[in-house]
């Protein structure tokens, strides 16, 4: 009978068909010393080269390789989603085609997660990367996110990372969300840590990514954090939105005391005063109004369960943890 893997590389893939052989017997390489059972599924996410051909030459040639070729070319996220679904280890690895990551990091991202992180992070410190069109905006997108999030990781751009499998079977990904793994992961409860990997030039091909991938990154990040936030406490949203109209109607009635002698029901001042004192009340009660429905709804849905939970690991492991 064929064994269960303890562990699933997932390889997203894209034009890489001159990496994947050297970057298998590098998996293998960094893996069998183990002595654990795992296995490595590439998905091609419709490549335009001999992609597909190759990975199913080394599926041939070694049991442990699966194959998943995608009917449309869907990206990185939705092809690492894939994965996910198909992955049967315990433990599901994350990895790049294009052989800048190195497999032989992957052991010490299984070692953090033995020690109780249930996602690890790898952090490309010393990465090999032109500095105007790929490290600049990513120190700045890895900046907004850490921000914006909560989660102070300092590479989500980085595919190498390892996660325990209840993690990310569950995981609703999409658009370039792949980055975001880390964030979505903690608003469950689980414990993010972070190691520093090799990070290597560039061996075949070229980029896929560019500077366009920046607006989609921000609009993405906007996204993660309404539907996190949103899910806990949608009133405050609906707050926020009532706090302008709120502070007009105040300045509003502040002034007509202040004029109340020059303001009557029989001159135009009065009239303007009293429609838009309206408008904005019934502005704030109409918001007020949608966010006591949408907690109705989220309680209603059973979202109010997501939030943070016990850690899914018990043993010690401080979040955060930088593996140097």
């Amino acid at each position: 009978m064929e064994k269960v893997p303890d562990i699933t590389v997932v390889v997203p893939v894209f034009d890489e068909e001159d990496s994947l052989p050297t970057l298998q017997a590098e998996i293998v390489r960094a893996l069998d010393p183990l002595g654990r059972a795992f296995e490595v599924v590439y998905v091609d996410d419709r490549s335009a080269d001999r992609s597909l051909a190759v990975i199913l030459d080394l599926q041939r040639t070694d049991g442990r390789v699966r194959a998943i070729a995608l009917r449309a070319r869907v990206g990185q996220t939705a092809a690492m989603a894939a994965g996910f679904d198909h992955a049967r280890g315990e433990v599901v690895v994350t990895i790049d085609g294009d052989l800048q990551n190195d497999p032989a990091d992957i052991p010490l991202l299984l070692d953090a997660l033995e020690r109780g992180a249930d996602v690890v992070s790898g952090w490309r410190k010393d990465r090999r990367d032109g500095f105007v069109l790929r490290r600049l905006p990513s120190l700045f997108a890895n900046r907004l996110i850490a921000l914006v999030s909560g989660v102070a990781v300092h590479d989500t751009g980085c595919t190498l990372k390892a996660f325990r499998r209840e993690v990310v079977e569950h995981l609703p990904i999409y658009a370039e969300q792949h980055r975001f793994l880390p964030v979505l992961s903690a608003g469950s409860g689980a414990r993010i840590s972070e190691i520093v990997v090799n990070h290597r030039p560039r061996r075949f091909g070229r980029s896929k990514y560019g500077l366009g991938r920046a607006a989609r990154v921000l609009l993405d990040l906007l996204v993660v954090k309404m539907l996190s936030s949103f899910s806990q406490r949608p009133l405050s949203y609906f707050a926020l939105l009532t706090a302008p109209f709120a502070l007009l109607l105040i300045g509003l009635l502040a002034s007509a005391l202040a004029n109340a002698e020059q303001i009557t029901s029989g001159n135009g001042w009065g009239t303007v005063a009293l429609f838009t004192t309206m408008i904005l009340f019934m502005a704030c009660v109409y918001f007020v109004m949608l966010g006591l429905l949408a907690e109705l709804a989220v309680k209603a849905s059973g979202m109010h369960r997501s939030r943070p939970h016990r850690p899914l690991s018990t043993a010690g492991f401080p979040a955060g943890e930088i593996v140097r």
